[in-house]
Formats: C-alpha cells, structure tokens, sequence
C-alpha cells in the first residue's frame, strides 16, 4: 500500500473529536481507528505495538545493528480532526489541478485569488473534498506519512536505520493529545511531530494558549416594566465584545501576532455564556493579554454589580521554544534531510499548537513537520500526492542519517 492509498483509507474513518466530552479518547470512533493501526503495524512489522486504554497507539521499529548505538527517533501524528467542519462521509476526490479556479463535487470554488498557494500546485495531482467535509489530512497524512516511511525501511532490510519510535494520539484538536501520553514508555526522548501545513515547514515557536469562558448574569423582567430594573445580559456581553481590541482578532493578525477569539456564544436575556481563545507567541504579552481581560471583567462588574461577569481563564499550552532551543541538531537534521530529498525548508511560526508544544515540557523536545497538505479544517483542504511521498522521504532520510 502506497502512502496516497493509506491516506485515502485513513479518511474513510470519522474521527471527529468532542470538546465538551469528558471522556478518553473524547469519541469512541477514533478508537476504531486505533484498533485498525493496531493491526496495520503488525501487519508491516513493527514491534511492541500496542493501543493503551486511553486510545493511544505506540510501536516500535528496532535499529538495524549497526546504528543500535543512536537515540531513538520518535515520530508523532495525532488520528482526530477538527469538529469545526465535518468529518462524517468524506469523499475525497483526486484532481490534476491546471491552474484558475478548482470546481468542487458541490459546486463550491476554490480559487487561487483567495487561496493563492494553489498556485504552486499547477500540473500536480490533488487529493480534495467534495466541498461538503474536510479532508483530514490534518492529521492523517501524518499517520499515513510515517507508517509508509517505516513499511519502507522494513521493506529494504539492507538500509542503516536509527530505531523509531511511533505514537499516534487521541484528541489534539481539542488541546488533550498529550494529556495521558506514555512519555516513559514510548522509547524515544526527543521527536518530531508530523502535523503541519504545506511542503518544507518547519515549526518549532507555537502560541502560549488560554481558554477563557465568560459567563454574564443579567436579570430578566417583563419588558413592559422592565425600566431601571432589568439587566439584559445579551447587551451585557456585546458590551463586553465591544471593547476587545478590534484589531486583535484572527481576521487581521499574522505571524507573531496574537489574538482573542471568539469561538462561542449563547443564552438570553438572563444569562449568556461566551467562550474564547486567547493566543500570542510572546510569553509576556501572552499574560498582559490575560490581565486585560480580567481588568475589564473587574470594569464591568463595577457598572453592572459584582459577579455580573464571571471569568474562567485556563492555560492551554505554552510556546516549546524555549525547549527546542537547548536542541538545535533538531533543526538541523530536518533542514538537511529536506534539502537532501529536493524540499527547501522553511522555519514558520505555528499560529496554533501541536501535541509537540505539550510535549516538549513533558521531557521531549518536539518541533513539528509539514504534512504537505493546506487549508486545513475547512471544506476546501487538499493535499498533493507528490507532498506526501516527499514527506515519506523526508522521514526516511531523517531515520536513516546519524
């Protein structure tokens, strides 16, 4: 099996994660997933493969002999995607792009005027959506990419290769994939996440992250005899939208900027609950951001009366730069074994997080690779065949260079 041929059986599985579930993994059908790895990996001949009961899958691939002396590689990818678009029935389609506009299955455009990589793609074959679904590339190209990478090397018994070490996990979209990661027992103490974007990124500065749950207590009255008694909390929390920094939202920041993201809002007049993200790459800018929301909280409450506005801030992730610096070789290593294949490396900051943010601070230094794909968590994510047999290659080389 092919690495093109893997990912297109990877997608047909939903693996849609659940942030308001509770538990692990947060949906049982990522599990099926799990158990279907299980047995790929045993199939190919890795060792020691295992799905733990948090729906963690772990294996090994044991040195050749003489390469026994080198650390263990390890190679990360996570098997949920996003629940902001749907995962349920993808129908993946592979097109040769010829440039202009890409007419989905749906109908719907994708149109190099909005996403201008496409561009680069001209004369390749891509795999894309019928425009109903995501793809799931992110990040199941990345499980395809490094199971295709280690067939290869076990395949080819005569090629040096350092050991590897393979974990996929649970729930990284909703921030808990390295939440119960077996760090003791995975058998590699530095590694490389597989979860980024487009062909050649290299990422090793991601965002501080924070949750931030608002919770505004009105009071509802009969509107006909509700003046100088009522407090509507819908305009109490539009209050509070309205005095965020208008240019502080994901619509008009880029590369080291930071945001607040309002990703969720609902109630009435009595009580309306909101939910954001708050995200900067700088570690004192990410507290002042942080600061600020409870200084307006403390504003408002001092208008409308104390315990209006309740506001929970939790801390997501930090930036792993920090960690991957002590580590440069990291860099290196992946910089080279690019160029080696024909990818020219780019170094890019993550305007999210990967497992490998959490992982880093648990004792394993982690930058992330592309995965090749682009657009992700939205309809029109695709991924070129020729980007993940490139990444195939990457790893490869990664494995098989002291």
């Amino acid at each position: 099996m092919n690495v093109t041929e893997r990912f297109l059986k990877y997608v047909s599985f939903d693996t849609t994660s659940d942030e308001t579930s509770q538990t692990v993994p947060s949906t049982e059908k990522q599990r099926v997933l799990g158990e279907y790895l299980v047995k790929e990996l045993c199939s190919i001949g890795m060792e020691q493969v295992r799905m733990d009961q948090y729906g963690y899958v772990y294996a090994l691939l044991p040195a050749t002999p003489d390469l026994s002396y080198l650390n263990p590689l390890g190679l990360i990818a996570h098997m949920d995607t996003s629940s902001a678009v749907s995962g349920t029935n993808i129908r993946p389609r592979t097109v040769r792009y010829e440039g202009g506009e890409l007419v989905l299955e749906n109908g719907s455009v994708m149109s190099p005027a909005v996403y201008p990589s496409l561009e680069r793609y001209v004369g390749q074959e891509l795999i894309v959506t019928d425009g109903n679904t995501l793809l799931g590339a992110d990040d199941k190209a990345g499980i395809a990419e490094i199971v295709s990478a280690c067939e290869y090397l076990i395949q080819n018994p005569d090629l040096s290769h350092r050991a590897i070490a393979v974990a996929f996990t649970p729930d990284e979209e909703v921030g808990r994939g390295a939440d119960h990661f077996d760090v003791e027992g995975f058998g590699a103490r530095r590694a490389y996440t597989v979860d980024g974007e487009e062909l050649g990124e290299i990422e090793y500065e991601n965002f501080n992250a924070a949750s931030a749950k608002l919770t505004v207590h009105g009071l509802n009255v009969h509107p006909g005899s509700a003046k100088n008694i009522m407090k509507n909390a819908i305009l109490m929390a539009n209050q509070f939208l309205s005095m965020l920094p208008p240019a502080q939202t994901p619509a008009h920041t880029e590369g080291y900027e930071g945001f607040y993201h309002v990703n969720d809002i609902a109630g009435d007049e009595t009580t309306v609950t909101l939910s954001m993200l708050v995200r900067d790459h700088d570690r004192a800018k990410f507290e002042e951001k942080k600061a600020f929301l409870e200084r307006l909280c403390a504003y408002l409450n001092a208008e409308w009366g104390e315990g209006s506005f309740v506001l929970e801030l939790k801390d997501s992730y930090y930036n792993m730069r920090e960690k991957i610096l002590p580590h440069p070789d990291l860099i290196e290593n992946a910089m080279e074994a690019m160029r080696a294949v024909g990818v020219e490396p780019k170094i890019v900051p993550v305007r999210g997080g990967t497992d490998g943010a959490r992982l880093s601070y648990m004792g394993i230094p982690c930058p992330n690779l592309s995965t090749g794909g682009a657009n992700f968590h939205g309809v029109h994510e695709f991924i070129p065949k020729e980007s993940m047999q490139k990444m195939v290659d990457v790893l490869v080389h990664l494995s098989t260079h002291p």
